[in-house]
């Protein structure tokens, strides 16, 4: 299998962005053939230019904090961007930033990542399925 479509070694802590996003079942990601985006901390270079200019992963306050996701100590926190990314993802796609972070702060980063491979790996092929998808991109089972 692929390895960018095997959760074992698709679905790490450093694919999960600061404001909770799994790089690693994003579209730009997973489904594009040429130039992969790298996920929110890797290098700018095939990013999107919505990614390249984040208002969440290049907060000031957030880079000055030293953390990893969104610090919940952070006085906007969870600032407009957040609050309306998560209102996205909830409203389209059944998956909340907000949930996620929560989940990190309670259990920690790799109970986190096990947790999202089980609920993205594709119960027919075992592949990673998309969370912009209603399917699986290898086989098609929905998911």
């Amino acid at each position: 299998m692929n390895p960018d479509l095997d959760p074992r070694s698709a679905i790490r802590k450093e694919l999960i962005a600061p404001c909770g996003m799994n790089c690693a079942v994003c579209m730009g990601r997973l489904l594009r053939d040429k130039n992969p985006c790298p996920g929110c901390r890797g290098e700018q270079t095939h990013k999107s230019r919505n990614c390249q200019r984040c208002v969440i992963a290049n907060c000031e306050y957030f880079k000055k904090s030293g953390s990893l996701y969104c610090p919940e100590d952070c006085p906007k926190y969870p600032c407009k961007r957040l609050q309306a990314l998560d209102q996205r993802y909830r409203t389209k796609y059944a998956m909340s930033m907000l949930e996620n972070l929560r989940f990190i702060q309670v259990s920690g980063i790799e109970a986190f990542v096990e947790n999202e491979r089980e609920r993205w790996t594709c119960q027919v092929c075992g592949a990673i399925t998309c969370v912009h998808r209603s399917a699986c991109p290898i086989c098609g089972a929905p998911r």
